[in-house]
């Protein structure tokens, strides 16, 4: 599992594994990204689809409840294909720009 730290973003990402054991490290991991907003670039799973990306909503919700961004980014999944909870983008740059926009939103108490 590879972490790349941006002030307070984290992007988690994985190469040549599979998708349970990615969730098992994320999750064994957690406690080291619980303070940081968190970006999970699926890029390097060939074959995910919309039941694969709701394996991350518990993390998800749980990460979110604390106040923090919790963003998947793929292009193999729309964000039209899974629940509102969950969220999707296709590239770095948008899940940067949302963690922006949660970030305002907080500030804003929205």
């Amino acid at each position: 599992m590879i972490f790349d730290k941006e002030g307070t973003t984290t992007i988690v990402f994985q190469e040549n594994i599979s998708l349970s054991k990615f969730l098992m490290n994320l999750n064994n991991a957690y406690d080291r990204l619980v303070h940081d907003h968190i970006i999970i670039n699926l890029f390097s799973f060939d074959a995910l689809n919309a039941n694969d990306v709701l394996e991350f909503l518990e993390l998800s919700n749980k990460h979110r409840a604390s106040k923090k961004s919790f963003v998947l980014v793929t292009e193999k999944v729309s964000y039209d294909e899974v629940p509102d909870e969950i969220c999707v983008v296709p590239t770095i740059q948008e899940a940067k720009d949302i963690i922006e926009m949660e970030e305002i939103e907080r500030d804003l108490d929205i």
